[in-house]
């Protein structure tokens, strides 16, 4: 049975956070919430904890998950070095929405790290998170919240309503602050490297720290080959269960625009709603905005509920417009592009097609 810890009044009662948290210290699984999304969290050094995380989410056995922290001295049980750069953003960022990724230390079971020699570490900051790993008085591995594949979740009602029965303790954060997942940096090499963007833009990184390098992974274009060193670069992410997602670019050489894919998928039969900035000149239809394209934190913060609100509707298309790459713009497009699985206006036939059966 899952106990669900509610807050009164806007408060969260002390006692069952920690009694959640000791919880985690004695093998058992906790949904918390974090600035950016809610987790799924163990004991990062019971491998049988974090198989038991594994196994709740679906998730593939090579997929790394970030190891959570208290306090920034902790790191040194978790790795087997600090590099100095990664010291400066520490302390620069943490707690925030910035996952370091460096050489393990042999405390790290390899289920947490998908069999890799590194490990991803973060400080959250949550008051409710950090309150939560200093009472398992242990490091906590957690990925998101979320079964396998599915959009993440930012909301205890979408914890409660996805993973009650399924876990041991889902505690109420309200609403995640961000709304999209943590950025990813590799520390392991002489020049940093992004391999997940998130949270916290690359421009404040760099105003810190000097150019980095970005990986090829973290436009979410593509399909990532090999042994991902991080989460959200591999597999299929962020997706609804009946809905198909068209992701619209910013600027798109081709194919229709999003009001002639509407039509054409509103004349085949088919359901259809418009995921969109306040700017978009649209009215036909089921219309969800999520903000100015001048706001690009507003849209992170509704992303994950909009799709996951749609998907519930059973709406057969999600028709998402893009937006600048700028500043969390980049995790944004990030998400949005692993949700669409790469589908664009020129795959709108190709789509009808295959929902209609006629695919040759």
């Amino acid at each position: 049975m899952t106990i669900l810890v509610r807050r009164t009044k806007g408060k969260l009662p002390a006692n069952k956070i920690r009694a959640a948290g000791e919880a985690i210290g004695k093998g058992r699984i906790v949904v918390f919430p974090t600035e950016t999304v809610y987790g799924i969290g163990g004991d990062a050094l019971d491998k049988d904890a974090v198989r038991s995380i594994f196994r709740i989410k679906g998730r593939p056995p090579d997929n790394p998950v970030i190891v959570h922290v208290a306090h920034a001295s902790d790191v040194r049980l978790l790795v087997s070095e600090i590099p100095a750069t990664a010291r400066i953003l520490m302390e620069t960022f943490w707690p925030g929405p910035l996952t370091l990724v460096m050489k393990k230390s042999e405390a790290v079971p390899n289920a947490v790290t998908g069999g890799l020699g590194t490990v991803s570490v973060r400080m959250p900051a949550n008051s409710v998170a950090l309150s939560l790993i200093k009472a398992a008085g242990t490091p906590v591995a957690a990925p998101s919240a979320n079964l396998s594949g599915r959009p993440s979740i930012t909301t205890f009602g979408e914890a409660v309503a996805e993973l009650d029965g399924r876990v041991d303790f889902i505690i109420d954060g309200g609403k995640c602050r961000i709304g999209v997942e943590s950025t990813v940096l590799d520390m392991t090499r002489k020049l940093p490297l992004l391999l997940r963007p998130g949270g916290l833009p690359v421009e404040e990184i760099e105003r810190v720290i000097g150019g980095i390098d970005i990986h090829p992974a973290a436009s979410g274009r593509g399909k990532f080959r090999g042994r991902a060193p991080s989460p959200g670069m591999k597999y299929r992410h962020y997706s609804p269960v009946h809905s198909s997602v068209i992701l619209f670019e910013k600027g798109q050489a081709s194919g229709p625009s999003i009001a002639e894919a509407r039509d054409r998928l509103l004349s085949s039969g088919f359901t259809v709603a418009m995921l969109v900035t306040d700017e978009a000149r649209l009215r036909k239809g089921v219309v969800v905005r999520l903000g100015s394209s001048k706001e690009p934190e507003r849209i992170a913060k509704g992303l994950f509920s909009a799709l996951r609100r749609l998907d519930r509707s059973r709406v057969d298309f999600i028709l998402a417009e893009g937006i600048d790459e700028k500043g969390i713009g980049l995790a944004v497009m990030n998400r949005l592009r692993r949700a669409s699985g790469g589908n664009g206006p020129e795959e709108l036939e190709n789509l009808i097609a295959l929902k209609t059966g006629t695919q040759r």
